[in-house]
């Protein structure tokens, strides 16, 4: 495939907009996303709201290709994003057959009213299997709904990876500078990448041992197109008195 395949991370839950847990599940996505090579185009935190959910499901699912939810699916009362989804798709909110089976045999004469409430998804939803805690996620359409806790939201992942279609892998290499800041080369930066349009440029500055540095990260479709950057940034850092040393340097980002 030659189309640029997207993707849109959706991340709810009161508690990470209130900073009482902290998302782990971002960076994962957007790794895993890139080795497939899918473009992880837009994250957004959203409350656990059902006019907010519905509202950004309906905006992103018909913007990317894939959209990719976690949290939320739990079994206490704010747990909403089940029947969330069913109202941004127009469907009913109705138990699953074979979710209900699976949480039946799972938790045997401790099903009780809570747990089975997870076996309620949007009408024709496909499970996604969880092979650490069992209650399923599920997918409608192009919308994947995960579970919050990373662990889980990893292994739901990893069940659906195969099933994923990817554009072109992106190529990235870094090339990092030593004695010369953002700041010293920022313009010519801006040109550099205007004459290398088919490839992007990264610039993240970092402090380390008292002494600025930044790392250039280049990424695109074509090894040879990425080369040809790279080399004209290590001129451009050598140009401003700099040594540009190939990979990352380990620093305080900022």
């Amino acid at each position: 495939m030659n189309k640029t395949m997207t993707a849109c991370v959706l991340v709810i839950g009161n508690e990470i907009l209130s900073g009482r847990t902290q998302d782990a599940n971002i960076q994962y996505l957007a790794t895993e996303l890139t080795t497939l090579g899918i473009r992880l185009a837009e994250v957004r935190v959203i409350s656990d709201d059902e006019g907010e959910i519905i509202a950004a499901l309906n905006s992103c699912r018909a913007k990317f290709d894939y959209v990719f939810t976690t949290g939320g699916i739990g079994s206490t009362h704010d747990d909403i994003t089940a029947a969330s989804v069913a109202k941004a798709f127009g469907v009913a909110f109705e138990t699953h057959p074979e979710a209900e089976r699976i949480l039946l045999a799972h938790y045997g004469d401790k099903a009780n009213t809570a747990r089975m409430r997870m076996a309620m998804m949007p009408r024709g939803a496909e499970l996604i299997d969880n092979p650490v805690s069992t209650a399923p996620g599920f997918k409608v359409d192009n919308v994947y709904v995960f579970a919050g806790v990373p662990v889980i939201a990893r292994a739901m992942f990893d069940t659906v990876r195969a099933t994923l279609k990817g554009g072109p892998t992106l190529v990235v290499h870094t090339v990092s500078s030593v004695g010369v800041s953002e700041g010293m080369i920022g313009e010519d930066l801006r040109i550099l990448q205007d004459q290398h349009p088919n490839v992007d440029i990264g610039s993240y500055p970092f402090l380390k041992s008292g002494g600025f540095g930044v790392n250039l990260v280049v990424r695109g479709a074509d090894k040879d197109l990425v080369k040809a950057a790279c080399m004209d940034i290590q001129g451009l850092i050598e140009g401003a008195g700099g040594t540009a040393i190939e990979g990352e340097t380990e620093g305080e980002e900022f």
